[in-house]
């Protein structure tokens, strides 16, 4: 019996409004950093709806905010899958796959300032283009949590953390000219 037979106040479908849209410099999903963290000021805007702007205000106090998204070009969903950062086949729901049975995204981006119904962002590791759903602040009195753990995360080494979370972004090659990843 599945969740929406046990409970009838659990519906099977939910729409989302769209409330601005993700400009970045990534294009190419192979090469785009697999979190913030691996994003060191890669730039960015949210552009939102003016329809949206008043619920804007106060925001330019915090200095990083959760952007939530949707995964527009994610490949089919998988329950079990092999995260960027290993490969074992670990269940989808304790990865950041974007392989999900509902394919949203969550990033922690800094926020650099505020034009209107413009947010322009640091650290940003999402592909240009990328539908936006909601905005909330980082608020570190709620977010940090100095007891955390990382589950199977934490066995991955750093240096292959940093290599393989980049993928590709903020190298460049002398002999061509380029920085951040771009490609001619």
């Amino acid at each position: 019996m599945n969740v929406n037979q046990q409970d009838k106040s659990v519906r099977e479908e939910i729409s989302f409004r769209v409330i601005g849209i993700i400009r970045s410099e990534h294009t190419d999903e192979t090469h785009t950093p697999i979190q913030p963290v691996f994003a060191k000021g890669a730039p960015g805007k949210a552009i939102i709806d003016p329809l949206f702007e008043d619920g804007l205000q106060d925001l330019e106090g915090f200095s990083h905010i959760f952007l939530y998204y949707y995964f527009h070009q994610a490949p089919p969903p998988q329950l079990r899958v092999k995260p960027y950062l290993d490969n074992v086949r670990r269940g989808v729901f304790a990865t950041r796959s974007p392989r999900r049975p509902n394919p949203l995204g969550m990033s922690l981006v800094r926020l650099v300032r505020r034009e209107r119904s413009v947010l322009f962002l640091e650290d940003v590791d999402i592909l240009d283009g990328t539908p936006l759903l909601d905005i909330k602040p980082f608020i570190p009195r709620f977010d940090a949590l100095a007891n955390a753990t990382g589950g199977w995360s934490t066995a991955v080494d750093e240096r292959t953390a940093q290599i393989e979370g980049r993928r590709g972004y903020g190298e460049s090659d002398p002999a061509d000219g380029n920085r951040h990843g771009e490609r001619g």
